[in-house]
């Protein structure tokens, strides 16, 4: 290593010789873990001055970010990785400063944008936008029907599950709805200017990180959809250097107040509250559409009892109506009914008696009878 500057607050820069480089490429790149490249050292050919300054201090303060999550125990020492291209389909790179993976901690992945206010908001807005567009291309290896799907309209990648999704080929699941989360990280800046800053990110890309609303015909569902919503959460490098960055110091685009880094990544107003709701609603509909139902159900003019649910479908089935007999009485009287009938039909069955062939009274009398 080398010492390449040292900032005003003392802090000093360090970066890596070709032959710590080399080295270093040989541990890590077998681990999956990208090396940015050498930064080779280089002054102007007057003065003297060594070049690129204020890349150093952008450089110490995104690795200011890394230690201060690290020192809270979120991540560890390979969880981040540096300058990370995300490549969008018309050719244009969006590097991420800081990409951590710290799924322990309950973030399996977090895109990191560190700003010393050295870029205009709407900037920012376009890399959110980028982000998002990102978020939105599909797999290399999706199928045929797939991508004609995705080309048949604008927003027909929404319909495609995220799994078919280049993202997914890139980052593990978030474990929550949406698109990878993006935060802003201010450092070396005034109070003000990050309130003016986030105030435009929060209205000019509203676009890109506000929940929907749950396309459903339920009434008085609050659950919003953040399928395809870009998490964004905003903080400070003097809030994690004060208070630790596990502490409530994230706020997340949309929300009042700070939190938890993992409160203000979680949805408590998403999916598992519209399960809830829609559970609900559907209860109350089949209790609603069970009282209609009962308030129809027909009532005997006999007796005066409900029908039974066999005797109501008996007497509705046009199928089944010629054997219900009286349709105006419930399932007792018309088995009523029908014993009657069946009752009157065996009495008329019966042979009547023959008196010829009866004995005659009286014994002999029957032999001396005259014929006819």
């Amino acid at each position: 290593m080398r010492i390449e500057s040292v900032q005003d607050d003392q802090r000093q820069v360090w970066v890596l010789t070709a032959r710590g480089h080399q080295e270093a490429k040989q541990l890590l790149e077998p681990k999956g873990i990208r090396v940015s490249v050498l930064r080779k050292e280089k002054y102007h050919p007057v003065t003297g001055a060594l070049l690129g300054g204020s890349y150093d201090d952008h450089a110490a303060a995104v690795t200011s970010t890394a230690a201060e999550l690290h020192r809270a125990g979120i991540g560890h020492r390979l969880s981040w990785q540096t300058e990370v291209a995300h490549r969008l389909g018309n050719g244009f790179v969006q590097r991420a400063d800081l990409v951590m993976r710290a799924p322990d901690s309950g973030v399996p992945v977090l895109l990191m944008e560190v700003d010393r206010r050295s870029e205009d908001a709407h900037d920012l807005v376009h890399k959110l936008r980028r982000y998002w567009q990102w978020g939105r291309l599909l797999a290399p290896d999706a199928d045929k029907r797939t991508v004609d799907l995705a080309r048949s309209r604008p927003d027909a990648i929404e319909h495609i599950d995220h799994e078919k999704r280049l993202w997914r080929r890139v980052y593990p699941p978030t474990g929550r709805e949406g698109l990878v989360p993006v935060a802003f990280v201010f450092a070396d800046t005034t109070e003000a200017k990050v309130s003016n800053t986030v105030a435009v990110l929060e209205e000019a890309g509203r676009h890109y990180w506000a929940p929907r609303r749950y396309d459903t015909y339920h009434r008085g569902i609050t659950a919003r959809d953040y399928g395809q919503a870009v998490p964004v959460l905003v903080t400070t490098l003097e809030q994690l250097q004060e208070h630790g960055a596990d502490a409530a110091v994230w706020r997340r685009l949309g929300r009042e107040g700070e939190q938890t880094l993992t409160a203000a990544l979680d949805n408590p107003d998403g999916h598992v509250l519209y399960r809830r709701q829609a559970a609900r609603a559907d209860a109350a509909e089949k209790q609603r559409r069970d009282a209609e139902r009962e308030a129809r159900r027909p009532v005997c003019t006999r007796c005066g009892a409900k029908y039974t649910d066999e005797r109501w479908e008996e007497t509705s089935m046009r199928r089944r109506r010629w054997e219900a007999g009286d349709l105006s009485v419930c399932a007792a009287c018309h088995a009523d009914d029908v014993a009657r009938e069946q009752a009157s039909a065996e009495a008329a069955a019966q042979p009547e008696p023959d008196l010829d062939d009866g004995p005659e009274p009286g014994g002999l009398r029957g032999m001396f009878r005259r014929r006819a």
